[in-house]
């Protein structure tokens, strides 16, 4: 066989196993098409059996090449995360769109910061750690922005279950700072909290866990929030503080009542 024979039988080879791929290549094609179709189907059952709950009854499950989207309506915020949180669990790997909406009650956004505040306020009470909890409540258009300190994390987590619990919440924003542990720190709390609520002009704020003068305490830092009758109280609780050994520095944020907050 001649060099030019050799050259064009490989040609033609290589021709016929060309033609004979790019045939099959659509039917490799509509196999894994199938083949991801069936997985879609079968994400979507499992998850459709690990929402299998009344809450969860007008929420709508679609799967397509993997993304799982979920859509419908909920009556609370902690549904829509539980819907998330049990979806995830059930395929970790599974990206997830959460479009449900919340359907609940409609509340306005002053309603919803006042009750919220207030129930935040008396949450935790009996726990010891209320006066040492500054958590603040901003709600717009329905959405719930928590932020300010807590004392560890429990009194952080409660008062996010709180928020996401509440009819006519939207969605639930966490920026909640939980303080660094530090024995240092713990004797100089409980130190200024004895020095504030032991002064007898102050020892009333002691009585509604609502009201009392919040302290949080970081590396000897000392912020003192809350609401004082009178700007006489709120120096003397300054000056109360600043008299504790090991105390750096105090910064007094407490707000007088009928005093609008001042802008820094």
């Amino acid at each position: 066989m001649s060099r030019t024979q050799w050259k064009s039988g490989w040609t033609h080879g290589v021709s016929l196993v060309v033609v004979m791929v790019l045939g099959l290549l659509p039917a490799l094609a509509t196999a894994q098409a199938a083949s991801s179709g069936a997985k879609d189907a079968q994400m979507q059952a499992g998850v459709i059996r690990a929402l299998n709950s009344s809450k969860f009854k007008n929420v709508k499950v679609a799967v397509s090449n993997g993304v799982l989207t979920l859509t419908g309506t909920v009556g609370l915020y902690f549904y829509k995360r539980q819907a998330y949180d049990k979806s995830h669990h059930k395929y970790k790997d599974m990206a997830i769109r959460n479009e449900i909406e919340v359907a609940g009650p409609e509340v306005s956004d002053a309603v919803l910061q006042q009750k919220l505040g207030q129930k935040i306020a008396y949450d935790r009470v009996g726990y010891g750690t209320t006066m040492f909890n500054a958590i603040g409540v901003f709600v717009q258009n329905g959405v719930v922005t928590l932020s300010g300190h807590a004392y560890w994390p429990p009194d952080r987590d409660s008062a996010v279950g709180i928020a996401e619990t509440f009819p006519g919440v939207k969605d639930v924003i966490d920026n909640i700072q939980v303080d660094p542990v530090s024995p240092m720190d713990d004797r100089i709390r409980i130190a200024v909290a004895r020095s504030i609520y032991g002064f007898p002009s102050l020892n009333r704020y002691a009585i509604d866990p609502v009201k009392p003068i919040r302290i949080t305490v970081i590396n000897g830092n000392v912020t003192l929030n809350g609401m004082v009758d009178s700007e006489a109280d709120k120096n003397v609780a300054g000056i109360r503080a600043n008299q504790v050994p090991g105390v750096f520095k105090v910064v007094n944020d407490l707000q007088v009542a009928g005093q609008t907050k001042q802008k820094e």
